[in-house]
């Protein structure tokens, strides 16, 4: 990534561009752009992830409790972020067999009643199998050790999100 294009970028802008590689939290972005100018996309990275890292745990919640249920509600309306949607499918969500969407369905129910905010995975690292797989497994974990997991996984979707920005905005320069 051409990092003196997003160093150069105004609040308005930066928080456009990266406001969603935490999925519906656009103030993180915001709170990271103070951090700028970053040496390379890991530097934007870091300054993500120690800000994440600094929340309360009532904030790590509020960042999961913005994840759309995977396979639920929003997908079905076609009210995702385009980045989930896009998550979602490549990962065979949108394409569940009824038992499957139904087994999915009641897991994240369970889930959601025991830990109090979505059931949350890299998607685009696991097919739709090993999700199913890993929400029955997971939601047996503590809820601090849940809690963990999750924070990491939404830091895995940053990750690949951020990659998937570097890779438009390089493509964008050299028009």
């Amino acid at each position: 990534m051409e990092m003196r294009a997003v160093n150069s970028m105004s609040y308005e802008q930066f928080v456009d561009v990266f406001g969603n590689v935490i999925e519906k939290c656009p103030l993180i972005a915001a709170a990271v752009w103070t951090d700028h100018p970053f040496s390379n996309l890991s530097a934007l990275e870091k300054s993500i992830g120690d800000f994440i890292d600094s929340l309360p745990r009532s904030g790590k919640e509020g960042i999961l409790r913005c994840h759309p249920d995977l396979a639920g509600r929003d997908l079905l309306r076609g009210t995702l972020s385009p980045e989930s949607q896009g998550e979602q499918n490549r990962a065979g969500l949108t394409s569940l067999t009824p038992g499957q969407r139904s087994q999915l369905s009641e897991l994240n129910v369970s889930y959601k009643s025991r830990f109090n905010f979505p059931f949350v995975i890299c998607v685009r690292m696991n097919d739709r199998e090993t999700i199913i797989q890993q929400l029955s497994s997971r939601i047996r974990n503590i809820p601090e050790q849940e809690l963990h997991i999750s924070i990491q996984e939404v830091k895995k979707i940053c990750h690949l999100r951020l990659l998937d920005i570097s890779s438009q905005v390089a493509q964008a320069t050299k028009l």
